[in-house]
């Protein structure tokens, strides 16, 4: 990876850990998630109105990665039922990048120098030194379980998205139809919640927003950056959010144990150069 795709791959962990934090930071996550997904399908659909669409073969791709997705929100739920979402976080963001490298050699034969492989190794030991140290052999099997199946989901869109921007033809007009088909997302829970009678509160809703574009800002650099770069690189660059997100528990909302996470950080980030130098 050139130097400038690392940079921009860092933005994009910068901006998802941000927003991960703006939703821990409100106890309505259902009505913030529903406003991070609004800005998505607003997103798309100024998208899909300005660019060219994608090419027929992404498609099927695109299909894939939208029905993934939502069986990522499902999951995403029901893990932080379950389990802590401090440790859920670091599990199931941790073990995408090497389950991605290895998907995109099986099914398009892109491989790395064994320097990449090594960055990939020393990011995906930071992610498990933060999530082990988090406590997860002590914690509810249950939670673990999802955290580590979310995680595979995390992986298979991550290859089908790679895959279908390399497809489409036109990098804008694929991201532009992914975020416009996740409408049900936002459509959903704002029935769910007329029907209950209740209503997303103004604060929730510009938190929400503002999540929203930091989430589409990370994710459209990420697709982008598929089209030109080797998956696993791109995602194991991308999980450095999870150090970020460490960061700003360390700093913002005053999580412990410090010594940890900044271990972590500092082999993740020795991964990162890795991979970058490859």
């Amino acid at each position: 990876m050139s130097l400038l795709s690392v940079s921009l791959v860092l933005l994009a962990a910068m901006m998802h850990a941000g927003w991960n934090a703006l939703v821990k930071a409100v106890d309505d996550r259902a009505g913030v998630l529903a406003a991070v997904s609004a800005v998505h399908v607003l997103t798309g659909l100024a998208l899909v109105l300005a660019v060219p669409p994608p090419a027929p073969a992404s498609w099927p791709m695109i299909a894939a990665s939208v029905a993934l997705h939502f069986g990522y929100y499902i999951l995403l739920f029901r893990s932080y039922a379950l389990g802590d979402l401090s440790q859920v976080y670091p599990i199931s963001r941790g073990i995408a990048p090497a389950l991605v490298a290895v998907s995109a050699v099986v099914l398009i034969g892109e491989g790395l120098p064994p320097a990449g492989w090594t960055g990939i190794a020393l990011v995906s030991l930071g992610v498990a030194i933060l999530a082990f140290r988090r406590g997860a052999p002590q914690a509810p099997r249950g939670g673990v379980a999802f955290a580590v199946c979310l995680g595979a989901l995390i992986a298979a869109y991550s290859v089908a998205d790679g895959i279908g921007i390399r497809r489409s033809d036109s990098v804008f007009g694929y991201i532009g139809w992914l975020f416009l088909l996740e409408f049900p997302v936002p459509l959903v829970i704002a029935l769910r919640r007329h029907r209950s009678g209740g209503a997303i509160a103004p604060r929730v809703a510009m938190l929400g927003a503002t999540a929203g574009l930091f989430a589409v800002a990370a994710y459209g650099i990420v697709l982008y950056l598929n089209a030109v770069a080797p998956l696993g690189a791109v995602s194991a660059v991308r999980e450095s959010s999870v150090i970020f997100a460490a960061l700003i528990g360390i700093l913002v909302f005053g999580e412990r144990p410090v010594a940890a996470r900044l271990v972590a950080s500092a082999v993740v980030a020795t991964g990162v150069v890795t991979l970058a130098l490859a």
